[in-house]
């Protein structure tokens, strides 16, 4: 009964206040009879009742707290107040929130997309039972189809182990194909994975009896809407895949985008069909890795039994197939970033990132606490006034952390609301045209939850400077002057420090974005091993007209032979793969005197490429010594290639490399002709790495990558290309681009880390221009009195704009060169953010200050105008 009393009270708060008054009003009655009682005057009686009981608010307040439901009602009282003082003060409560929103908005942001690339499980059933194998050597994720068949069935620590490989493939129903991107996988792949059709059925186990046997697609959700219009009727009918037909038997879900985070495929179709696919079969091959593992443990399994028991397994099949033996040697790791081949670069950037937002919150907060504290010094005198009537200390101090709280609550829904709509925007964001690449970055409750967390600390850290100015308040020495005393100069200092931290944060961030911007350009000025200005790459695969790799050679020649004849063509060549495109492959490479063959004995793994005559020079490429490749290096010939500089290094030493010998894994033997110059073949970051290439005409390739360096501009030559394929057969699907804008997938993580640190380096400037604005604004507004008796004294404008705006400078300057060798000690990790950075750069260095020095001369420059055009007599008679 008493709770509900208490309950009650909430809603007759107007009966309570009267009821304690009434009583208070009794008590001071006795007490004024008891005194007169004693002999006192009625005056003398009064004056030591009220003095006894003291301050009837006071006394009322002291009553209510009493009552936790009240308290309530009060909170809800300091939450009006609070906001009535900020509609007061639009100034002030508009920087604060402000303020807080760019910190708060840029630290959800970051979260959201590390939330969506790392802390969330991937879509599907079970995700925390889910690893992924991997071998031993970081970045190697691939697996042979024999191999997987021998851990499948080997193994026991999982329920079921999947296999999937990630393609392209061309996909017609009826007329042109289309290139489209697919998943091939092991018929239990849905199954394990646990995922439901949208429509019809998924692909299962039972559908594999042999290779090729298998003729079934899954279509994902956008695909069956993009191509079928969502037709349900689409199940039972058939796609040509590479010219095969395959019957369509169901619609995956939605949501379902596979097991890697960031690739959307167009359609799923069964592994044990690749031979009929694309005219290559793999599946028989145990020295031919090309497959991703994932699987799924027993309940009662843990990650650490499994890697034992894989390792058991492995040992035994190093002793069944010894030609194998340094592949099979396994890490289990989570799924959804290509194993570990992005997962610890993604892991690292973001990291770097989150940092690097972490300190815009910091920049955030004191600036905020800065804003705080002089509205504070601004209010010592009603402050003091307050506690001199008898309100508390505490209940002045819960009216200012309240204030704080309203402040961080709308400063976090703005930078939230902020947030949410460029995660959103990022989800539906294709950053390389050519990839069906999306970062589902939409925001869950873990995200908001992360933001409500961080509005309500950067609000309450920053409120609680005025909260200790509060709290060590002499009532006496505020109200009898509003002047500076002891304690405000000792503020002031203070404040200094926190604004000198800001912009070293600041000048730090602009100096990171810098370095990107610096490095960003390097890259794209990097020496890639061929020159991809003025050169146009038109790509198709042949498979999916249905030709095979020797059917294929008469067409691309003929191709090549009339792109020749364009005018404004230099050269034409044809490569496979395309450089820096993702898709390399290596081979082992062993000496001429080599008699074991397995990989553990080879020299040195290489990339390998087929290329054919003309290419050299239509990719720009030096060759240092020996001949090019001619049509002439047959399959009836002696097999021939080139080798780039590193391959003959570390194959043969300092001796010439042109003319000798090396091996293969089939105990062929190769003569090299010629020799390159290095390049770029996977990545910006590699360091020189061996790579062959081999003639077209002696390993045939259907995947056509023609590349053509031309005087005329990439829209001018494109016209002349699409009419020489549609000669040779008009059911090519052709894409024709500049060779600079198939770069996007390897300048991917510059870009992005360039545009991440770009945002952190405005953000920081905008609050580096807020702060020193406050400091510089309030620093002139107190003095003004001051200066205009400076200036009444003859004081020149030099002498006034140094003493109002000295400190704001010193701080400024202090800051900045603070901010800056802290980003050359940073060099490290801002290295690991982008190719080729360096803060030690000296356009980096000069762009820093100069950046600095235009956040400075914007921020001062109202004050400035404020403090020159002061005018000492109109001061004089306001005083």
């Amino acid at each position: 009964m008493a709770i509900l009393s208490r309950l009650a009270n909430l809603f007759r708060r107007s009966r309570v206040d009267r009821e304690i008054g009434a009583e208070l009003a009794s008590h001071i009655e006795m007490r004024i009879e008891e005194n007169l009682a004693a002999g006192m005057t009625r005056d003398e009686a009064r004056r030591d009742a009220r003095l006894r009981f003291g301050n009837p608010v006071s006394t009322r307040e002291r009553a209510a707290a009493a009552d936790m439901t009240l308290g309530l009602e009060d909170l809800g009282r300091d939450i009006r107040y609070a906001l009535r003082q900020l509609r007061r003060s639009p100034g002030f409560a508009l920087t604060a929130i402000v303020t807080l929103a760019l910190g708060i908005g840029a630290n959800v942001v970051v979260f959201g997309v590390m939330n969506a690339i790392i802390l969330r499980p991937l879509n599907v059933a079970n995700p925390d039972r889910l690893l992924q194998l991997v071998q031993r050597q970081p970045g190697d994720t691939s697996h042979s189809y024999p191999d997987f068949l021998d851990f499948r069935a080997r193994n026991s620590s999982f329920s079921e182990l999947a296999a999937y490989r990630i393609s392209d493939i061309g996909v017609s129903t009826g007329g042109t194909a289309q290139r489209n991107w697919m998943y091939e996988v092991s018929g239990n792949y849905f199954d394990m994975l646990g995922v439901q059709p949208q429509l019809g059925r998924l692909l299962h186990a039972s559908d594999e009896r042999g290779q090729n046997s298998a003729p079934y697609v899954v279509l994902s959700d956008g695909f069956w809407r993009r191509r079928f219009n969502a037709d349900p009727r689409v199940v039972g009918t058939v796609a040509d895949l590479n010219r095969h037909p395959f019957t369509i038997v169901g619609v995956a879900p939605k949501t379902f985008n596979g097991s890697e985070l960031f690739f959307w495929p167009d359609i799923w179709t069964p592994m044990v069909n690749e031979e009929q696919m694309e005219g290559y079969n793999y599946l028989a091959k145990r020295g031919s890795h090309g497959i991703m593992v994932i699987g799924a443990l027993k309940p009662d399994v843990t990650p650490a039994q499994a890697r034992d028991d894989l390792t058991a397994v492995a040992r035994q099949m190093k002793h069944d197939y010894p030609v194998d033996d340094d592949q099979l040697e396994l890490r289990l790791v989570k799924p959804g970033l290509m194993g570990d081949l992005l997962a610890g670069p993604t892991r690292i950037f973001l990291a770097g990132v989150m940092v690097l937002a972490a300190l815009v919150l910091v920049a955030a907060c004191t600036n905020l606490a800065g804003i705080f504290a002089a509205r504070a010094a601004d209010r010592a005198r009603e402050l003091a006034i307050r506690l001199s009537i008898g309100s508390t200390r505490w209940r002045i101090l819960r009216q200012v952390l309240t204030e704080a709280v309203v402040i961080s609550v709308a400063g976090g829904l703005a930078g939230s609301a902020v947030a949410a709509a460029l995660l959103g925007a990022l989800s539906r964001w294709q950053p390389i045209s050519e990839y069906p690449i999306r970062v589902m970055t939409t925001p869950d409750a873990g995200v908001y939850l992360m933001a409500f967390a961080i509005s309500l600390a950067s609000g309450i850290l920053p409120g609680l400077l005025p909260a200790r100015q509060v709290w060590r308040t002499n009532a006496m020495q505020a109200m009898k002057t509003s002047a500076a005393v002891p304690g405000l100069v000792r503020r002031l200092s203070f404040r200094d420090i926190l604004l000198a931290v800001q912009i070293t944060l600041c000048a730090l961030l602009v100096t990171a974005s810098l370095v990107s911007l610096r490095g960003m350009q390097r890259s794209l000025h990097a020496a890639f091993g061929f020159v991809p200005e003025g050169v146009v790459v038109a790509e198709t695969d042949m498979h999916m007209a249905g030709y095979s790799d020797e059917t294929a050679l008469p067409l691309q020649r003929r191709i090549m032979e009339e792109t020749a004849r364009i005018s404004g063509v230099t050269a034409v060549g044809t490569i496979d793969p395309l450089p820096l495109s993702g898709g390399d492959n290596t081979s082992s490479v062993y000496r001429e005197n080599t008699a074991d063959f397995r990989p553990s004995h080879s020299a040195f793994s290489a990339h390998n490429y087929s290329i054919s005559p003309g290419y050299l020079a239509a990719a720009g490429t030096r060759l240092l010594a020996g001949r090019d490749v001619s049509w002439n290096d047959g399959p009836n010939k002696p097999k021939v290639a080139l080798v780039n500089e590193t391959f003959a290094r570390q194959l043969f030493g300092n001796g010439p490399a042109v003319g000798r010998r090396f091996l293969e894994g089939d105990k062929s033997a190769i003569e090299i002709v010629g020799v390159i110059e290095d390049g770029k073949y996977d990545s910006l970051t590699e360091e020189p790495i061996p790579a062959m290439f081999f003639p077209l005409a002696l390993a045939p390739d259907a995947d056509t990558k023609l590349v053509v360096r031309s005087r005329l501009p990439a829209a001018g030559i494109a016209g002349g290309l699409d009419r020489i394929f549609a000669g040779v057969d008009a059911s090519l699907p052709v894409e024709i681009r500049p060779w600079n804008d198939l770069l996007a997938l390897v300048l991917f993580p510059a870009r992005a880390a360039t545009v991440a640190l770009g945002v952190m380096g405005i953000l920081a400037a905008m609050l580096a221009v807020t702060g020193i604005f406050g400091m510089a604004a309030y620093s002139v507004s107190k003095r003004l009195r001051e200066l205009g008796i400076r200036v009444a004294l003859g004081a020149q404008r030099a002498q006034v704009m140094r003493s109002a705006l000295g400190r704001p400078l010193i701080v400024l300057a202090s800051g900045s060169v603070g901010g800056v060798v802290l980003g050359v000690l940073a060099s490290r990790l801002l290295a690991a953010l982008v190719y080729e950075a360096t803060p030690r750069d000296p356009f980096v260095l000069a762009g820093a200050i100069a950046a600095m020095l235009i956040v400075g001369l914007i921020a001062t420059w109202i004050p400035a105008r404020r403090a020159l055009a002061v005018n000492p007599a109109q001061l004089l008679r306001d005083e």
